[in-house]
């Protein structure tokens, strides 16, 4: 029975816990007892671990593969009347070592347990050698079999040690079953027999610190430690001594990773490596043997704390335990954490220690078998925590290759702990590796407090330099920077950020959040660093606004955005050039004339005066951009451009170090109205880029500029640079008017006179009529035809001041220059000179002069011209009696002409109406007395043709079958072309309606006349 309340009597440095728990195993078939394989325990003389399953040997010879219920899978009688001895199992193949009736000395055998003899069901038997030493018996004390089975190494009681090379080789070859690799004598030590073996394997992939890819042999008696180098560079040769000191049979082991051999000394556990032993783990007492299970040695002595063996203090151990006198107490190590994790008394002795399926197995001498079952890893872990052993329960996570996750888990357990205590120092180490892991706030919030905030700095600096780091997090520490007036660590950070990020900065990524920084450092009034910041990372809007909102410097802004180029100096300009107006007008204006004239890197003056001036503009700006339908987008947002870091900048120096200037190219040149409204306050400012604009881009001014200083290649939408430039002149008249000026007056007035310049006519009257300006309210009328508007402006002044007699005068002066184009005019200027007797009298004369060119040009008839004149009393009848008589006698004269015409029109239709109606009377005979031929005027002679149209042919002179007189078939042929044209134009209605429009009734009349109107088809038309 287990007795685990017994305690260890031996003085140990090892912690105790109880990471595992002992649960007996009964047989499957039979709950009551243990499994039947395990009966009789003491005929069991080995047990191994194998791919197979669990093999165990008894004293008959026979082995049993043994399943996870511990029933039997497969049974052979491996050595026939002998017994197993020894045995182990690599890939498959199992190798025993035994002793067999038929043979003197012991026998070694190899199988594979992949494979079945269906002759007798067990596996088939691959080598069966006798092991001697040419004529010497010999005795085998241990073996180690290599992983890979390519060596066998054989310890025996005389202090021998046999190596077999090539076994792997062998095995699959053809050759006889008993035939082995030729054994060697690596080792002789007698009379100290071979107690342990083991190799040192070559290490795995995954142990990538190994360095050693040899092959090495432990070789370990009573006395001694020795060390043989299998194979690889240097083998061979002779062992070499590792330590003077060995131990007992069955007290030497591989620890789990093949690297090391662990012995079990009375006084301590040694562990040796290729260099010799390394440090002891303290442990006093009798080792009857040792163990592993994964990274676990496991230790079976008797539960005393003497150093005696006597049989008398055993058997007063066993009665205490209640057992038969040969108790034993099993201890679990784990060597690399340095703790023991099980320790137990089993009563009725032990036979075997079995590690498999990830257990230990304890088989006592009468067939008990106890299982040690590992405890999960949260639950050793919670142990650990519970006596705040955190240092203790990393190593356990590391031992155990457990998740990043467990591990931070760990730490942070550690680091509340040790904040619980006040430790902040060392609870902040603990935090810091938590990063990655456990939420940046939960750590956040403990150091808040003004007491921790060193703590907490030290935490958030470490978050940015792993990348970890969010804009909270950044504003948190710079935050705490200024808090703690600590310019120099500002400094620090920001440049070490820098510099950290070159490789990241390549990949779009940044070590904090660069708008967080800036902001904060704006906000806190550290505008060298906010500046320094937006710089280095090209954030062209976040340097401008830092310069110009914050720091105030305008000739350093100004000159960065020079530099900038057309692009990034476009966008930002549209947001910051009326404070840039405000302060430095002189070279702000310069550089929006540059912007928008240049196709290219922005040329930087020689010497550029950056000093504030005051504008000697006036105050009262107009309102000139009121009506003007100017397209104010926003303007696009900067990008970030991505470049390789700069080499460190000082935070101290001027911070007049520019972007480096673009690439040279050619770009598209930002229409100058984007800038219009920072110019309102500014107007003698804005005139000059007006000008400057429109000469340098366009060429246009008031005076010639040669071509070749334009550049208009790039200006590809036509349209929109006609607008442009309809803009820039509409504002440039509206500034001059506003002005005020006689300069300024004239400027205006060439403006509007000038026919290559794109004025906007109807935006120029807007402008001239709200300002009062007559002279370009005149010229635009002119230009636009609107001569009427002239006539009755001047009217209407006249009207606000009759007294004056320029008005009048002008009236009739325009109507000089204009009437004779516009007939129309005379009418209106008729009616004005004769609506006062005042007007009449100051014109009668020209009111004269417009009655006679009235009948001249027969503009209005006489009727029309007697009621203008009756419409008031202001004119007399006397004024007109001569013209109105001349006008009767002209009408009288027409009269009678007319009347005449229709006479002789009524007479010849009178004629033909009686000439058709005797050729219709069919008892009305016609006489032909014509004696000439009407084609040759010869005198008719038989045979002849008469026609009713009285005209006579000799036969001769007509073409055969001609029915119709030649002379009226032409004058007939003309007529009926006439009216197929006239039936054409019938149908044309658009060409009519539009001669209509022109001359009104007597197109009508015209149309009747033809009978166009009452057009009768000539198909309709008898001939």
């Amino acid at each position: 029975m287990v007795n685990t309340t017994v305690q260890v009597v031996a003085a140990t440095a090892l912690r105790q816990f109880a990471f595992f728990d002992a649960h007996p195993v009964k047989d499957v078939h039979d709950l009551a007892n243990p499994p039947e394989i395990f009966k009789n325990a003491s005929e069991i003389s080995t047990v191994a671990s194998s791919s197979a399953g669990l093999l165990v040997a008894d004293i008959h010879g026979s082995i049993h593969t043994l399943n996870k219920e511990f029933v039997s899978t497969t049974s052979w009688v491996a050595h026939v009347g002998g017994r197993v001895m020894h045995m182990a199992e690599r890939n498959g193949v199992l190798v025993t070592i035994g002793e067999e009736s038929a043979v003197r000395g012991s026998l070694l055998k190899i199988w594979d347990l992949g494979k079945t003899d269906k002759r007798n069901q067990a596996p088939v038997l691959l080598k069966s050698a006798k092991l001697s030493l040419g004529e010497l018996v010999i005795q085998v004390s241990c073996f180690a079999l290599s992983s890979a089975l390519s060596f066998l190494a054989i310890g025996l009681a005389d202090g021998t040690v046999l190596l077999y090379r090539h076994l792997d080789q062998s095995l699959s070859s053809t050759t006889s079953l008993t035939a082995l690799p030729k054994a060697r004598i690596i080792h002789e030590s007698s009379p100290e027999p071979i107690t342990g073996l083991g190799f040192r394997e070559l290490p795995s992939p995954t142990n990538a610190d190994a360095k050693d890819n040899n092959l090495h042999l432990f070789i370990v008696t009573t006395n001694t430690v020795h060390l043989y180098h299998v194979s690889g560079k240097g083998s061979g040769g002779s062992s070499v001594l590792l330590d003077d000191i060995g131990c007992g049979l069955g007290c030497a082991v591989m620890d789990w990773r093949a690297e090391k051999i662990v012995l079990a000394r009375d006084e301590a556990v040694y562990a040796y490596g290729l260099h010799g032993r390394e440090p002891p783990y303290a442990y006093e007492g009798y080792k009857s043997s040792i163990h592993t299970h994964l990274n676990y040695v496991i230790v079976v002595s008797p539960p005393t704390t003497a150093t005696t063996t006597s049989s008398a203090t055993r058997k007063l151990a066993a009665q205490a335990a209640g057992g038969d006198g040969d108790a034993s107490r099993v201890t679990v190590f784990d060597m690399e954490n340095k703790v023991v994790g099980y320790t137990g008394v089993f009563a009725e002795g032990i036979r075997e220690v079995i590690s498999e399926w990830g257990n230990i197995y304890i088989l006592t001498n009468n067939g008990q078998l106890t299982r040690l079952a590992e405890k999960s890893t949260s639950a050793k872990l919670s142990m650990l925590y519970a006596k705040a052993l955190y240092p203790l329960a990393l190593s356990l996570a590391q031992t155990q290759h457990l998740d990043e996750s467990y591990v931070a888990d760990i730490h942070r357990q550690h680091g509340d702990h040790l904040y619980t205590k006040g430790d902040w120092d060392g609870a902040m180490t603990c935090y810091l590796k938590t990063i990655g892991w456990v939420k940046p706030s939960y750590v956040v919030r403990k150091f808040l407090d003004a007491q921790r905030i060193h703590n907490l700095v030290t935490y958030l600096q470490e978050l940015h330099a792993l990348g970890l780091a969010n804009a909270d997090h950044t504003t948190l520490l710079l935050n705490t920077y200024t808090k703690l007036k600590d310019v120099a660590r500002l400094d620090s950070f920001i440049k070490t950020e820098s510099r950290r990020s070159g490789a990241a900065e390549s990949n779009g990524d940044l070590p904090f959040d660069l708008d967080t920084a800036i902001r904060v450092c704006r906000q806190a009034g550290y505008f060298d660093h906010a500046s320094y910041l937006a710089k280095r990372y090209k954030r062209h809007e976040e340097y401008l606004r830092v310069m110009i909102e914050d720091a105030g410097k305008y000739g350093e802004a100004l000159t960065y955005l020079r530099h900038l180029g057309a692009v990034a100096a476009e966008s930002n300009l549209a947001r910051y050039g009326r404070a840039m107006l405000d302060n430095l007008p002189e070279e702000t204006t310069q550089l929006l004339i540059d912007l928008c004239t240049i196709s290219g890197p922005l040329i930087i003056p020689e010497a550029e005066d950056t000093t504030p001036q005051q504008s000697s503009a006036p105050v009262n700006a107009p309102s000139y951009l009121s009506y003007l339908a100017l397209s104010r987008a926003p303007a696009p947002e900067d990008k970030v451009e991505e470049s390789n870091p700069d080499k460190e900048e000082d935070l101290t120096e001027p911070q007049t170090t520019q972007p480096s200037a673009p690439t040279p190219s050619k770009e598209k040149r930002p229409s100058p109205t984007l800038y219009f409204a920072h110019f309102v306050d500014h107007p003698s400012y804005f005139v000059r880029f007006l000008e400057s604009v429109a000469a340098r881009r366009w060429g246009q001014s008031l005076s010639s500029l040669p071509s070749s200083l334009l550049d208009t290649s790039l200006d590809k939408d036509e349209d929109l640079e006609k607008y442009n430039q309809a803009a820039v002149w509409n504002t440039l008249l509206e500034l001059y008017l506003d002005g005020g000026s006689p300069e300024q007056q004239e400027k205006a007035l060439k403006v509007l006179t000038s026919d290559t310049l794109p004025c906007d006519k109807t935006h120029a009257l807007i402008l001239c009529s709200s300002y009062s300006y007559t002279r370009g309210l005149v010229i635009l009328w002119e230009k636009l035809g609107m001569y009427e508007d002239i006539l009755r402006f001047w009217m209407d002044k006249h009207n606000t001041s009759p007294s004056e007699s320029s008005a009048s005068t002008e009236v009739v002066q325009a109507l000089v220059r204009y009437g004779p184009t516009h007939p129309h005019l005379y009418e209106l200027v008729l009616r004005f000179l004769t609506s006062t007797p005042e007007l009449l009298t100051r014109h009668q004369a020209d009111v004269e002069k417009i009655l006679e060119h009235i009948e001249k040009e027969r503009i209005i008839p006489p009727l029309g011209v007697v009621q203008i004149l009756s419409r008031n009393g202001v004119a007399s009848v006397g004024l007109v009696k001569d013209w109105l008589m001349g006008r009767i006698k002209e009408a009288r004269e027409e009269v009678q002409t007319d009347q005449q015409l229709i006479n002789s029109y009524q007479l010849e239709t009178n004629a033909k109406l009686k000439q058709v109606a005797e050729l219709e009377d069919p008892m009305h005979a016609k006489v032909f007395s014509v004696t000439r031929c009407s084609q040759c005027s010869g005198q008719l002679d038989l045979p002849s043709v008469h026609f009713m149209c009285n005209h006579s042919y000799h036969q001769r002179c007509l073409l055969d079958h001609e029915t119709e007189c030649p002379l009226c078939v032409r004058q007939h042929g003309i007529i009926q072309e006439i009216r197929r044209n006239n039936e054409r134009m019938a149908d044309q209605h658009e060409l009519f309606l539009a001669d209509v429009q022109d001359n009104g009734f007597k197109v009508l009349a015209g149309g009747f006349g033809k009978g166009v109107l009452n057009m009768t088809r000539l198909d309709d038309v008898a001939v």
